[in-house]
């Protein structure tokens, strides 16, 4: 498919990347969601919970926010497509991937950028229902990997979903994981490392036996993490090998949904590989955005409805 022309156009401020990531993740607020809580058993044994809210009238359809590196249903990023949406007449359920609810979970692992199986058993769960005909998938950085991922390396996928979204994705989680240890992006790499220890603290106090305390002492980059507790704990062999196998970029040719996915040019967490122009004019299905602001899930405008937003429900409404 023809790579699409953004129209995004950024405030002047907000055309610095830099600015347009941190104002979006530490400064906006987004009121007026009413969300409820519904707790679902993974076939594992553990838990997941999902956030939902509705528009006015009873609906048939439904979009599911999966949120990005330590996330959940409760960030602007999601709660601002979850408004636009209930607004609009169309249902929303917010992902809070496995211990990112506010409380640890059960097993070892947790969640990672490939870990499709959860995000499988969260469609089955929904589907179930029958209620929702019309379902779609809206993923911000990792989760929008995920649900690149998720479309592209099944045969088929539930009749229900119409259409996916991907906002700011990492395709190339090797590529993208380069780009954060550069010097450019240390105060994300920090932020987003410090996060991720202390949540391995409380994991490693709970599942003793698997890690040490040397050894999460030891984790110093997120690639150290990746290597010492990612890949161990999903069964990679070791970072690269999670890497490799989790990266969306390899599956973008099989994608048979129609798929909408818009990263920005000055986005600092993003590698040249994650822009798959190649994959996108290959396949019909799949429509690419570039806009040239926006930095990492930064697309601000003036009325507080982000660009991405707008354009997710546009996409959906379009087919």
């Amino acid at each position: 498919m023809p790579i699409l022309q953004a129209s995004y156009k950024a405030p002047y401020f907000f055309r610095n990347g830099f600015v347009s990531t941190v104002y979006s993740g530490l400064i906006r607020k987004v009121k007026g969601v009413k969300q409820q809580r519904e707790r679902i058993t993974l076939s594992d044994g553990d838990f997941m919970d999902l956030d939902w809210s509705y528009g006015k009238e009873k609906s048939n359809k439904l979009i599911i926010l999966l949120h990005g590196l330590e996330g959940n249903g409760q960030r602007p990023y999601i709660t601002g497509t979850a408004r636009l949406f209930n607004d609009n007449g169309i249902d929303a359920v917010a992902v809070n991937f496995r211990g990112c609810s506010g409380e640890l979970n059960l097993k070892y692992r947790s969640y990672h950028s490939g870990a499709t199986e959860d995000l499988d058993e969260v469609v089955n769960h929904i589907s179930q229902s029958k209620q929702y005909t019309d379902i779609y998938i809206k993923g911000i950085s990792l989760g929008a990997n995920l649900a690149l991922k998720y479309a592209g390396e099944r045969n088929e996928i539930p009749e229900q979903i119409k259409a996916i979204v991907a906002v700011s994705v990492p395709c190339d989680l090797n590529g993208s994981a380069k780009e954060l240890h550069k010097l450019k992006n240390i105060l994300f790499h920090e932020n987003f490392r410090r996060y991720l220890v202390r949540r391995l603290k409380q994991k490693q106090i709970q599942h003793p036996n698997n890690l040490s305390v040397e050894t999460l002492n030891s984790i110093k980059t997120l690639n150290d993490f990746d290597e010492i507790y990612t890949s161990k704990a999903h069964g990679f062999k070791n970072a690269l090998d999670y890497y490799t196998k989790s990266s969306s970029l390899q599956f973008i040719h099989s994608i048979k949904t129609p798929t909408l996915i818009i990263n920005a040019i000055n986005d600092s967490f993003l590698s040249p590989e994650c822009y798959p122009v190649k994959a996108a004019k290959n396949n019909s299905n799949v429509f690419l955005e570039m806009p040239q602001h926006g930095g990492h899930v930064g697309f601000v405008t003036y009325n507080g409805c982000y660009y991405n937003e707008k354009r997710a429900l546009e996409f959906v409404e379009s087919l």
